[in-house]
């Protein structure tokens, strides 16, 4: 694979793209530390694979968030190209992007998942919505736009007077709506490299909410790992973990989010096909856990890469 270029994708339509060129900045050093040829690619979705040709690019690494890289466009071009690239297949990212299909999946799989509902803003009223929400759930509840990664337009309604305000601003960056009941327990997340759970992390924002600023401000949240928690919620975290990767048919790593309520019974909330890799990012520091420096990580990654999945 050193004698191959690796071109490390980056950028794009999102509103992650700022995140995604901090991690395929990190990972483009990390494997050039290794040996390997590897350079930053701005992505243009019209000229992609005549920029991939110009470059003399033989494999991709995927570091977009959001649009195209996770949703499964990307993955199809390349597919079509018969270009090897990182992470999983059409299908896997497509569920993953959309919280509405992730979550019918995770319960057909028997996999445990906070109670929801999905609304449709392009053919139901805001004030409908509202109603629905009034009427099927207690306040807090939890307000996710379908198809937005890193906490982008979630909010946390803890109390009916800012529903109505809640439900607009959502509907802002995707006509489609999840709305969860909250679940007032601790956040954990589960990466699942190649198949293999990692150590479990507690996230801990001082804020109280994992939130975009959480998640990418440095010092803005502490990360307990491993988690401090007993050995069998550890195994049965690990285990959703691991059931999410192989239901969804996941490949290289993706990252399962979980949740617990007051009662420490576990949910998963998401899982994310392109987990970040900066500074504040947690699966190197789930794998660092383990003895795996950030640069062996990026290399077990893209020996991964292939084409034809699903």
């Amino acid at each position: 694979m050193k004698d191959k270029q690796v071109v490390v994708l980056m950028g794009g339509p999102s509103k992650e793209a700022d995140v995604s060129r901090r991690t395929a900045s990190a990972i483009a050093d990390a494997l050039v530390s290794l040996g390997y040829q590897a350079k930053t690619l701005e992505l243009n979705p019209t000229t992609l694979l005549a920029d991939i040709a110009a470059m003399n690019g033989d494999v991709v690494f995927n570091a977009i968030h959001g649009k195209y890289g996770e949703d499964g466009a990307l993955q199809g071009l390349l597919e079509m190209a018969e270009i090897p690239y990182t992470g999983s297949g059409v299908m896997t990212h497509a569920v993953g992007m959309n919280k509405k299909i992730s979550k019918a999946v995770f319960k057909g799989a028997g996999i445990p998942t906070a109670m929801s509902e999905s609304y449709n803003g392009n053919v139901q009223s805001e004030q409908d919505i509202i109603d629905h929400i009034h009427t099927n759930f207690s306040f807090p509840v939890v307000l996710k736009p379908a198809t937005q990664g890193s906490s982008i337009g979630v909010t946390i309604v803890k109390e009916e007077a800012q529903l109505a305000d809640s439900v607009k601003e959502a509907l802002k960056y995707d006509p489609i709506l999840v709305v969860e009941q909250f679940l007032n327990g601790r956040e954990f997340t589960v990466s699942v490299l190649n198949g293999k759970a990692l150590p479990v992390i507690e996230i801990r924002p001082h804020s109280g909410e994992y939130d975009y600023a959480s998640k990418y401000t440095a010092g803005a949240t502490d990360y307990l790992v491993p988690a401090p928690i007993n050995d069998d919620m550890t195994a049965q975290m690990q285990h959703i973990g691991k059931s999410v990767f192989q239901e969804l048919q996941a490949s290289g790593v993706i990252r399962v989010d979980i949740m617990t309520d007051d009662k420490d019974n576990l949910y998963v909330l998401e899982y994310n096909t392109v987990p970040g890799m900066t500074a504040t990012s947690l699966v190197p520091k789930a794998a660092k856990e383990t003895g795996m420096e950030f640069p062996q990580l990026c290399e077990e990654i893209l020996l991964s890469a292939g084409i034809g999945k699903l």
